[in-house]
């Protein structure tokens, strides 16, 4: 399959076919929930998606050192190295990565705003050092950089069938709606990591802090003071789905059903959460199998009717930078 996206993508050059390789391997082995909703996507759009999430993963792997053997100072001279790398690599299509290399390919081919990458690694510096967030509107800030501007990237390798500029408050919104929902899910494993993401204020509303999380992480035990705060967490997020929702409408319609995937596989994760009364100091919520396979059963229908009915989707924004003598 991977040699069929790269002849779609129109990647010929052997060295970049190698890196998109890389990328989509890191793809399939970590973004479960991610890949399969790419697998929706039309051939030619695929490769772009996972240099992005490759790239992703890659720095946010640099942040996370789950075998603990760099310092902060460590990591954070490789997120500096990283960075140097791809300015160097969206300037002259070098690069030293593969990951590098593969999503500066995928900058250029889809005109994606670089500042954008900038933002997103201002966010996984921050994790070096920040460890919990005083209040929801600090929480968005970082989310700004580690989730929004994913879905603001995203946008053009999808493309719309309004301006992009229209679309660009959903995409964000979907991202940060995405990362809320890994927030809540992994809220056990990141207290491990020293880091609370959800947000103080919502946490003390219910009387919770950060002891008591790692009081009920200790112990195994569960308190209704966390549970209330879980809940209104869980709130929180669906609220930002609602927000998010009608910008899949705005979309090709050929990718509707690869984001529609990822949003209701995203909020089986919150279902799961629930079903499992909000026990996610304990146990990892996970969206059954054979709900996933369904889900993407739909997706395929979906796709095939898409495939069907509507041309591809002009994207706006492009249009738009055209002068009038353009083709």
């Amino acid at each position: 399959m991977t040699r069929r996206e790269l002849d779609a993508a129109g990647i010929t050059d052997p060295g970049l076919r190698t890196d998109y390789g890389v990328c989509r391997r890191l793809n399939a082995r970590h973004g479960r929930t991610y890949f399969l909703a790419t697998r929706l996507l039309p051939l030619e759009r695929r490769s772009a998606v996972h240099a992005l999430y490759g790239f992703a993963r890659w720095a946010d792997d640099i942040v996370d050192d789950l075998d603990r053997r760099l310092t902060p100072d460590e990591r954070d001279l490789l997120l500096k190295r990283l960075e140097g790398d791809l300015t160097h690599a969206l300037r002259t299509g070098g690069g030293t990565e593969p990951v590098v290399r593969a999503v500066a390919d995928t900058a250029d081919r889809y005109d994606i705003d670089v500042d954008l990458f900038a933002d997103f690694l201002a966010s996984m510096r921050a994790d070096l050092t920040v460890t919990d967030y005083p209040s929801y509107a600090d929480l968005r800030a970082y989310m700004h950089g580690s989730a929004a501007v994913i879905g603001l990237q995203m946008l053009p390798v999808l493309g719309t069938v309004v301006a992009r500029e229209e679309a660009a408050p959903h995409a964000a919104a979907l991202g940060v709606a995405f990362q809320l929902t890994n927030f809540l899910r992994d809220v056990g494993e990141d207290l491990d990591r020293g880091r609370v993401y959800l947000p103080a204020d919502l946490l003390a509303a219910h009387g919770v802090d950060r002891p008591l999380l790692e009081w009920s992480r200790r112990s195994g035990r569960g308190d209704p003071r966390i549970r209330a705060a879980l809940v209104a967490a869980e709130a929180l997020t669906r609220g930002v789905y609602r927000d998010a929702e009608p910008g899949i409408a705005m979309l090709d319609p050929r990718v509707r059903p690869c984001i529609r995937t990822a949003f209701t596989l995203y909020g089986g994760i919150l279902d799961a959460i629930a079903r499992h009364d909000y026990t996610v100091l304990h146990r990892r919520a996970v969206v059954p199998r054979r709900r996933r396979a369904a889900t993407a059963a739909a997706g395929v229908l979906k796709l095939a009717r898409a495939r069907w009915q509507a041309p591809p989707a002009a994207d706006h924004a492009a249009l738009e930078r055209k002068g009038p003598g353009d083709g």
